[in-house]
């Protein structure tokens, strides 16, 4: 995943984050900061060892030979 797709997965975690900020009822001029600090989480819990499951990251060749070892 390059950049441009990291920065879209956080634009999309954002996206998801405010729209439960909002329905939740928290206030519209604080949502939005909220929101990115979630999306920042998500992508942090996403590079973890054990990912998110939805949306876990591919392994590569050379990650799947480490992982035989």
């Amino acid at each position: 995943m390059n950049e441009q797709d990291l920065e879209n997965l956080r634009e999309l975690h954002a996206g998801f984050a405010l729209a439960g900020l909002l329905m939740k009822g928290v206030d519209v001029n604080l949502a939005p900061h909220m929101a990115y600090e979630l999306a920042d989480a998500m992508q942090e819990a996403r590079l973890a060892p054990s990912g998110i499951a939805s949306i876990k990251k591919r392994l590569t060749k050379k990650d799947k030979s480490d992982e035989k070892k």
